[in-house]
């Protein structure tokens, strides 16, 4: 699908690395570890080194300019095509322009007029997507090996011969989605922010003054002679870079490439963008009000970008000042203090610019002024004594950690063809990540403290996010907001693009065929790796898959638990059990822990599933011992403090009541106890927050009592998957958990004989004013398990609504422009699934939507089952993509749990190609009208009731009101 993201830059990487959530456990006695100050991790120059993406470039003469790296692990190929088109190109008028034209590329192109993704799902293509942002539009996919000149030649003639294909109607779809996007951006908590941001610090015609997105109005006024304009000005080879990152080489490169894209003539020179950094000429305060939890605090100033090497000593600094899950602000504020529940700071980075913010949340209680001072402060004497030695060598550890496991990836968001590209578009290096690392590892504290005292110590805009009714409304945002007729409305620095005639001349290659599709070669199947076994002493189960790509290594310790196992009147206990692990051991407090973690670059996290609650650990392999033995502190001597207990708490309480504020969220929480009853295990809010009654009430020994029943080393299953061998793996895991011994009581099991209730189609309608979308949710229990055979029922489900090309999303997104996108699934589960439909609609289409999708599938279930082209794409693409999905360690190890929990042969994976090759139309049909039953959905819709019930009553279904109080999801 195409969507809109934030830049994925790949110096951002340090902010997303170090932001990362630690959950975990306690059982019971056994060896402790040495202490944090004993663990010696590999210098992080050792680290540095181990990152590197070989390549190879080339020039066609009409200025294309392609990467080439060559990565033979997986027979799969991504393909990475980068314009030097973002929003800050949008004339006057027309914002929102760059990424409703992305979303036109989608459309089809002369020679392939239909969607651009069905092609793509046929070859079984992984990865696709496209994005816009301010300084650039890319498209991107992996696919395999044998599919390269097909993919080739799409990418090659949407950039060559679009505007054949482009239509009024097309035109309009797309706005619409757009719109919707936009729409559904704007209905979250904090929709408003960006707008706020982006308008104050960056004065009116500024480059970066609005937001990708745009503003209603100039997205209804963009014209067919615009589009025709804008492809033509801007989407030429010269202002394109092709990454090709995986299984291919140079000489094939040189080829193809050349082929396909020699003879697409240049287009226009695209001028340069001038974007200075504004400086506000004084503090601005604002504030406003928004549907959240609890007061949100902010701190923003503007900062510069990637011309100029300031901006990573500013990165570095907000991973020391509120990254690092050890930072000075969760320090300061939520451990110290315990004024905020959470608090950040990070930076965003763009081409010629960005802004560095903080901002913290206010304990509910808590005096907000109180909580600004405090902020204030921390940063304050961050700016005068910068930061430590250590925490700069945590914060380079972490980055470098963080960059060795995104490029185990050929492509997709992080891998190496976006990283090679951006530097190349960026930084007019393709090689820039390997510098920005080696000087981030060579930062001194008095240059970080300097660098961001100079651009911190300006005035600041200070913004303040209080619970209410919004007074600021998205609808017209995103614009210029000024008087076209004032001078300042287009300031020297702006340049309006020029739509040109495209009239620059060829390259002189001669033309391919393009009359048709090239034909897909042999395709090689999936070679999953073998798994080996081993059990410890204490009845640990240890499964290993060796991957050796990358010098990283996998470890999920998984149990038997998950939400599901919450006592029925204690809704809540894991979720708070697992906050509260992440607070530190018997031996290292939680900022001690977290310093830990971060000196080995490594990710320790817990989190659970309804089924099964997972421990989890990323290591890079020079740091694997100690890592376990982190991870197996973590897992077995959980502190548990009692302190520390009600600042966790408050967290959770303020997660619930954030969650009945989020619409999706809010829906979540109510319709699966609806589904399944109260006394189901499954008949619970789905986050697994539980009930904010229980959560206020649970004590110190409730969670130690769930951790020491339900964490034990007899059901622990434990997934490894790296650099590695078992026998190595398993002697460190004797080391780290081989004192661990189980208790003498049986272990628990859950009880998921509880009847399910038979339900009666209707709709619960919970009313959120002012909303601009109503987010639908509907499903119904299955008479089928997760451990059943379902691969006939996911497949009619794909062709149905789990795929871009499916029914329900074509009808809704594609035809109508209702949606940003709908979607239905199979839901995950041990024992009885789900099946559900999630749509966010525009609210005056809320009842018309639901109509669609009630026909939708009473059709399918009908007289309009599986179509035999339908079954063509879906099986051809589930089996073609089997390779792609499996490039990475972390989806091998989710492929080895899967295979293990859901009691599947160990070739489960290498089996499928051919089951979906002898799949039929009347096989897909079969299964999901045994499954799924149209007469007993139950709808829940979160919106404006006062727009939305009239809609909802004329459906003939009957509607109920719910009112949300402190019970919700729990009754």
């Amino acid at each position: 699908m195409a969507r809109m993201h934030s830049a994925s830059q790949f110096v951002s990487a340090i902010a997303i690395a170090a932001a990362l959530a630690f959950t975990g456990t306690q059982p019971a006695a056994a060896a402790q570890p040495a202490p944090a100050e004993a663990i010696k991790p590999a210098p992080v120059a050792d680290l540095v080194n181990r990152v590197t993406i070989p390549y190879e470039s080339f020039t066609l003469p009409n200025g294309l300019r392609v990467l080439v790296n060559t990565d033979r692990k997986a027979p799969v190929v991504a393909v990475s095509v980068w314009y030097a088109v973002g929003s800050k190109n949008e004339p006057k008028g027309k914002t929102g322009f760059a990424h409703l034209f992305e979303h036109l590329m989608f459309n089809g192109s002369e020679h392939a007029p239909g969607d651009f993704f069905e092609p793509l799902q046929q070859v079984g293509a992984t990865d696709m997507n496209g994005t816009t942002w301010f300084d650039r539009t890319n498209y991107f996919e992996t696919v395999p090996t044998a599919a390269l000149d097909r993919t080739l030649m799409l990418e090659s003639d949407r950039m060559g011969y679009l505007l054949g294909a482009v239509t009024q109607e097309k035109l309009d779809n797309q706005r619409s989605v757009v719109q919707n996007e936009k729409r559904q951006g704007d209905n979250q908590p904090f929709g408003m922010v960006e707008y706020e941001e982006l308008e104050t610090l960056y004065p009116s015609g500024h480059p970066y003054h609005h937001s990708t997105i745009g503003s209603m109005d100039d997205l209804n006024s963009a014209s067919l002679e615009d589009v025709k304009g804008w492809f033509r000005d801007h989407y030429g080879p010269n202002n394109a870079i092709l990454v090709l990152a995986g299984d291919i080489d140079l000489a094939t490169a040189k080829a193809k490439v050349a082929k396909w894209f020699g003879a697409i003539p240049a287009g226009p020179a695209v001028q340069p963008v001038s974007v200075p950094v504004p400086t506000l000429p004084a503090p601005v305060s604002k504030t406003i009000k928004d549907q959240i939890a609890t007061t949100r605090i902010y701190r923003v100033w503007t900062i510069p970008g990637l011309d100029n090497p300031e901006y990573l000593p500013l990165q570095m600094a907000g991973a020391v000042l509120g990254g690092l899950a050890s930072s000075r602000l969760d320090d300061a504020l939520v451990r110290q203090q315990q004024l905020a529940v959470s608090v950040s700071a990070s930076t965003s980075i763009f081409a010629q610019g960005g802004q560095f913010e903080v901002f913290a949340d206010v304990k509910p209680g808590t005096d907000p002024a109180k909580v600004s001072a405090a902020l204030d402060a921390e940063v304050a004497r961050f700016l005068a004594q910068g930061p430590t030695q250590d925490e700069l060598e945590r914060a380079a550890t972490t980055f470098a950690a963080g960059q060795i496991r995104a490029l185990e990836s050929v492509g997709g968001g992080s891998g190496k063809a976006p990283t090679l590209a951006e530097g190349l578009l960026y930084q007019h290096d393709a090689g820039a990540y390997r510098k920005e690392l080696d000087a981030a590892a060579a930062l001194t504290p008095a240059q970080v403290r300097d660098v961001t005292r100079k651009w911190l110590s300006r005035p600041t805009f200070a913004l303040t996010v209080e619970p209410g009714t919004r007074t600021e409304g998205g609808e017209h945002r995103g614009g210029f907001l000024t008087d076209p007729k004032s001078p300042s409305a287009r300031p020297a620095f702006w340049r309006d693009p020029r739509f040109a005639d495209g009239s620059a001349s060829g390259a002189g290659a001669s033309a391919p065929d393009r009359s048709e599709l090239p034909p897909v070669g042999q395709l090689s199947p999936l070679v999953f790796p073998k798994i080996e076994r081993a059990t410890l002493p204490n009845g640990m189960k240890v499964y290993f898959a060796r991957r050796a790509d990358v010098p990283a290594v996998s470890v999920r310790v998984s149990f038997d638990a998950g939400y599901a196992a919450d006592p029925k009147n204690a809704l809540g206990t894991e979720a708070l059990l697992l906050k509260l692990m992440n607070e530190g051991t018997t031996t290292l407090d939680s900022s001690a822990f977290a310093r830990a973690r971060e000196r080995l670059g490594a990710s320790i996290s817990g989190s659970a599933n309804p089924d099964t609650t997972s421990f989890q650990l990323d290591a890079v392999t020079p740091n694997l011992a100690a890592s376990l033995g982190l991870l197996a502190d973590y897992i077995q001597h959980p502190a548990l403090d009692a302190r520390e207990l009600e600042r966790v708490r408050a967290q959770q309480l303020t997660a619930i009541s954030g969650e009945m504020k989020d619409p999706t969220s809010l829906a979540f929480r109510v319709l699966y106890p609806t589904l399944y009853g109260p006394q189901h295990p499954y008949g619970i809010p789905a986050t697994g927050t539980g009930d904010p009654a229980v959560v206020a009430r649970l004590s110190r020994d409730d969670l130690a009592t769930f951790h020491k029943r339900w964490f034990r080393p007899d059901t622990a299953s434990v997934f490894v998957v790296g650099a590695t061998t078992l026998a190595e793996v398993t002697k460190l895991l004797e080391k780290s958990f081989g004192a661990w011994k189980a208790p003498a009581e049986p272990a628990p099991v859950k009880n998921f004989a509880v009847p399910v209730p038979v339900q009666k189609p209707r709709i619960i309608l919970i009313d959120r004013p002012a909303s601009p979308q109503s987010v639908i949710m509907t499903g119904e229990v299955l008479d089928a398990k997760g451990t059943d055979d379902l691969l006939a029922l996911r497949t009619a489900n794909d062709i149905f609504g789990g795929n871009f090309l499916s029914r329900i999303n074509t009808n809704l997104r594609e035809t109508k422009g209702w949606s940003y996108g709908v979607s239905s699934g199979v839901v995950e589960r041990e024992d009885r699934v789900p099946f559900r439909i999630i749509a966010p609609v525009q609210t005056d289409q809320t009842g018309p939507a639901i109509a669609e999708l009630r026909k939708e599938l009473t059709g399918f279930l009908g007289a309009k089952g599986v179509t035999a082209d339908e079954i063509k794409w879906s099986t051809s693409g589930s089996a073609r993509e089997l390779p792609g999905m499996f490039e990475t360690s972390r989806s091998v190890l989710d492929g080895v749990s899967s295979i293990i929990e859901n009691k599947r042969p160990d070739n489960y994976y290498e089996t499928l190609a051919g089951r979906y090759g002898s799949m039929t139309a009347q096989q897909a049909d079969a299964a999901a009208r045994a499954a799924i039953s149209a007469d007993k959905l139950v709808y829940v819709v979160v919106g404006d009731a006062a727009k939305v019930r009239p809609q909802l009553e004329a459906l003939g279904l009957p509607v109920e009101s719910l009112a949300i109080d402190s019970n919700v999801g729990s009754k």
